[in-house]
């Protein structure tokens, strides 16, 4: 078996000979993403948090994190399909489910049953945009899901919905149009995105869809999704510290082609500045609420969104006119870095970024 180093070593090895290479293209081509995915799946890179007892390897959260950050300095779209495929992994693993983990989390790493995620709507204030009714021998779903991504890549998806108590059940759904009996869930056409479009994002609208106990993977009291915001405001921001790397790697493709001193200069202060960015972010996710506030983690997450922004920046400066094009890596950079801004966003996370950005302009 292949120790945690190895398996991290051949992910990172995929992702910069394989993967970076064709970036452009995966961003744009739903086909050269599927390629990619692919990759990931046939080297049993899909589940990497799955517990040993359903397939492992059970990876260590600062390696998991690592091969994050690698994901989004090499491919956006792809990191932004597979980390949802992650998640439903790590989520269903946490549930009380059996036969639900034993069905699916052996199947998942190399992607025999690919699972999505869509449950942001739980975040939204208001009345609920997805609610869910018990009924004998599960529950009946009315409303929708405004954002699943991997539409046509995925099979299901792991949905979560508001009871009438505040809790949220969640469960495995089809991710292609279906009817049981009267009930239907069906879906949007693809959304057209600024960024990262080809990972397939859709709105999903059901109606008296019946979702059986069967295949409910857990159910989370009130307010469990805004916990686990506050939870994962640092881990989120490995993402935006992938495409630091990335902007970075720009700029310094453009000081290799140009050979201007200034561009290098400009080039080794980011970089300085990301690994304390980073160490930072360690930091932070590892220790607890009495060490770290949670005001601090928010700036902290803010300065990871601001420095990807600006190194990505960076990269379409120093490429010149050539940067404009569409097709360039460093526009695609550019773009990339405008999700992770709002990716996972919470009115803290805003609140934090406005203020850095205001901050900056006084400094």
């Amino acid at each position: 078996m292949k120790s945690h180093d190895e398996i991290l070593q051949e992910a990172v090895a995929f992702l910069r000979d394989e993967v970076g290479p064709r970036g452009n293209e995966i961003d744009m081509d739903l086909g050269a993403l599927k390629w990619a995915l692919d990759g990931l799946c046939k080297r049993d890179l899909m589940s990497l948090r799955r517990p040993a007892e359903y397939g492992g390897p059970a990876m260590s959260e600062p390696m998991f994190r690592d091969f994050q950050e690698a994901v989004a300095r090499y491919s956006g779209s792809l990191a932004f399909l597979q980390t949802q495929h992650q998640s439903a992994a790590s989520m269903i693993a946490k549930g009380d489910n059996e036969p639900l983990k034993q069905s699916t989390l052996p199947k998942m790493g190399k992607g025999e049953r690919l699972i999505g995620i869509g449950f942001s709507q739980l975040r939204r204030p208001g009345p609920p945009m997805l609610r869910a009714e018990q009924q004998d021998g599960g529950y009946l779903l009315n409303g929708s899901v405004p954002w699943v991504t991997g539409f046509g890549l995925f099979g299901e998806f792991l949905i979560g919905a508001s009871l009438p108590d505040e809790r949220a059940v969640f469960g495995v759904v089809p991710f292609v149009q279906t009817w049981r009996g009267l009930g239907e869930i069906a879906f949007t056409e693809p959304m057209r995105l600024a960024a990262m479009e080809s990972p397939q994002t859709v709105s999903a609208h059901l109606t008296d869809f019946f979702l059986p106990e069967e295949d409910v993977a857990f159910i989370k009291p009130a307010g469990w999704i805004q916990n686990n915001d506050m939870i994962n405001i640092t881990l989120q921001g490995f993402f935006a510290l992938g495409c630091v790397r990335a902007g970075l790697d720009q700029l310094l493709a453009a000081y290799e082609k140009k050979q201007s001193p200034f561009i290098k200069t400009a080039f080794d202060a980011l970089d300085n500045e990301l690994g304390e960015c980073r160490k930072r972010t360690i930091a932070a996710q590892e220790s607890g609420d009495e060490d770290v506030t949670t005001d601090e983690k928010l700036k902290i997450r803010a300065w990871a969104i601001d420095l990807a922004v600006r190194c990505a920046h960076a990269g379409v400066t120093a490429h010149s006119g050539a940067a404009n094009s569409a097709n360039h890596p460093a526009q695609r950079v550019y773009r990339e870095a405008l999700v992770y801004t709002v990716s996972a966003q919470t009115t803290g996370i805003m609140q934090a970024t406005l203020e850095r950005l205001v901050r900056r302009g006084t400094e």
